[in-house]
């Protein structure tokens, strides 16, 4: 492949004059890298799609919203907060399943410089407590299932103002979502500040709470615009490199989303780039690959994106041969690294589109690198080159850079880094040092700039795109009375990347078996991060010469039992 071009590309696009100059600027007592011409806010981007006013925008089963009607809605969802007092700095917290409300509340947020606190829609009550304990929203939108988890609390945050969104019945506490939309008044003008929070995002913590990543207005932009610039190199490299002049004007995309919009790889990456295009964007109830091929022959779909294993069970469902997905343009996959083989199946098998992927992290606003079509193929177990608005070095643990080509942690420095971490002044400086983020996973960069993720330097799980800690897992499971010791970690799985597998030793006299302790768990956290994989054993766990548990050696031995 001609990665000479690629390099030759982003030199002519990032350049004095090019559409995507990159300059440097003070951000936050730093000097970083960041797109010259990107927009100043997500207000300004939300407030520039009204020129697609006639287009449709959210499609949700038989469900249809123009640009035009969302903008209504959305103004109406600001006004309306407005006369709630919720004010520029305040947060609102999103709680539900990936309904066009999710989005359409989101714009309404950030366009008035309220911070959107995403809440996994999978917590428990006593996880969704201590998020909003943590993040203090003054309003949060929910839907029936998180209505009834939030009853399940304790102690509910005082002074909470419930917004009930699609629900059978309203209870007197709860506003109806109908009632919003109905308030009369315009979009408040604020001026919103680049380094403001756009939203919190929750990262899975290693002390066993999650953290709140705050991400900027400034962030936010700068990671479409990396976006943008991902498919803008590739296509002029690709057009030099092998003479296919694409379409003067592209086709408008229609996208189906089929991750968590409280996550940066759907709602950074997906929602914003289909907007910023004036495309439609098609929402499931939840994920199931023959729905999701009906979807895309019934709207003519262009691109699908989600962790790996959802292309995987598009290309392996029996419909798939006889279901026309001719309008796919672009397969792509992230929150997991992409199989070499998987690569080559959508490259061979999806008649139209390319396999394209993206590495990147909630601590990145979306993606850190961007791979795709010729580029993709030619290096299967790449996860592309970094975008130009970061540096990009392995270091050793010293923190000293590494000779190129040699593995160490991969840090990134640039304008869509997060601001740091809500109430955890320690966490942000453990992991930003002088602006540099530590991704925490082992990499190596290639004489072409390309980056190739090696292993995790984190004791994490990465279960189908959801970060689970280990030391998470282990402290649910402490609770229970019957356990002695534990010890969590991963176990492959061809479907979702690794499952979460334990190994535990019960005390003296108790009784206890696999089916049990996952109920257990199930109370307590979220059930992906329940362990599917249980060993009970017989005696004390190995441990090294510091008394740390042996956890490389047990999952090698223990998981080997799986693979057989």
């Amino acid at each position: 492949m001609h990665y000479a071009e690629l390099a030759r590309a982003r030199d002519e696009l990032t350049g004095p004059g090019g559409a995507f100059e990159i300059e440097q600027i003070p951000v936050r007592g730093q000097r970083l890298r960041a797109y010259k011409h990107a927009l100043p806010d997500v207000r300004t981007l939300w407030l520039s799609t009204r020129q697609f006013a006639e287009r449709p925008y959210l499609i949700y089963e038989d469900e249809r919203l123009s640009y035009a009607e969302a903008h209504d809605r959305v103004t109406a969802i600001a006004a309306w907060l407005a006369a709630q007092g919720v004010v520029p700095g305040d947060r609102v917290a999103i709680a539900m399943r990936n309904y066009p409300e999710w989005l359409l509340i989101y714009w309404a947020c950030v366009s008035c410089g309220i911070a959107v606190v995403g809440m996994n829609a999978w917590w428990t009550a006593e996880e969704m407590a201590y998020a909003l304990t943590d993040s203090a929203p003054r309003v949060m939108f929910l839907d029936a299932e998180r209505l009834a988890r939030y009853r399940g609390m304790d102690t509910p945050p005082p002074g909470l103002t419930l917004v009930g969104v699609r629900l059978a019945e309203t209870p007197a506490d709860v506003i109806p979502y109908a009632d919003v939309i109905a308030h009369a008044g315009t979009m408040p003008d604020v001026a919103i500040d680049p380094d403001s929070d756009a939203c919190i995002f929750y990262t899975s913590g290693t002390t066993g709470f999650p953290k709140g990543a705050q991400l900027t207005h400034r962030g936010c932009i700068t990671n479409l615009f990396n976006m943008l610039y991902a498919g803008a190199s590739t296509a002029l490299a690709t057009q030099r490199a092998t003479g296919v002049v694409p379409p003067a004007t592209p086709p408008v995309p229609v996208s189906l989303l089929t991750t968590p919009l409280f996550h940066v790889t759907a709602n950074n990456c997906g929602a914003y780039a289909t907007t910023a295009a004036g495309g439609a964007i098609v929402l499931m109830y939840r994920w199931d690959a023959g729905q999701a091929l009906r979807i895309i022959a019934r709207e003519r779909v262009t691109s699908i994106g989600g962790v790996p294993v959802m292309a995987r069970e598009l290309i392996n469902h029996p419909d798939f041969e006889t279901t026309d997905v001719s309008s796919l343009s672009a397969m792509s996959g992230g929150g997991a690294q992409v199989p070499p083989d998987l690569v080559h199946k959508i490259e061979k098998q999806v008649a139209n589109a390319r396999p394209s992927t993206g590495y990147g992290m909630t601590e990145t606003c979306g993606i850190i690198t961007s791979v795709a079509g010729d580029f993709f193929v030619a290096k299967p177990d790449s996860a592309g080159p970094a975008m130009p608005s970061y540096e990009a070095r392995c270091v050793d643990d010293a923190g000293n850079t590494v000779a190129p080509g040699e593995t160490g942690e991969l840090w990134v420095k640039g304008a869509a880094v997060i601001k740091g971490y809500i109430n955890r002044p320690e966490a942000t400086a453990s992991a930003i040092t002088d602006g540099w983020l530590h991704t925490g996973d082992i990499a190596r960069i290639d004489e072409d700039g390309f980056i190739f993720i090696v292993d995790r330097k984190k004791d994490m799980v990465l279960r189908g795109g959801e970060n689970v800690y280990c030391a998470e897992v282990e402290a649910t499971i402490y609770r229970h009375p019957a356990i002695a010791e534990c010890c969590a970690f991963g176990v492959p799985d061809e479907r979702l990347g690794e499952e979460v597998g334990v190994a535990v030793l019960l005390k003296p006299g108790e009784t206890l078996d696999g089916d049990d302790l996952r109920r257990f768990c199930a109370t307590l956290t979220a059930s992906y991060k329940v362990p599917r994989y249980i060993w009970f054993m017989d005696e004390p766990l190995p441990r090294n010469a510091s008394g740390k548990f042996l956890k490389r050696e047990l999952r090698d031995r223990l998981a080997r039992d799986v693979a057989g």
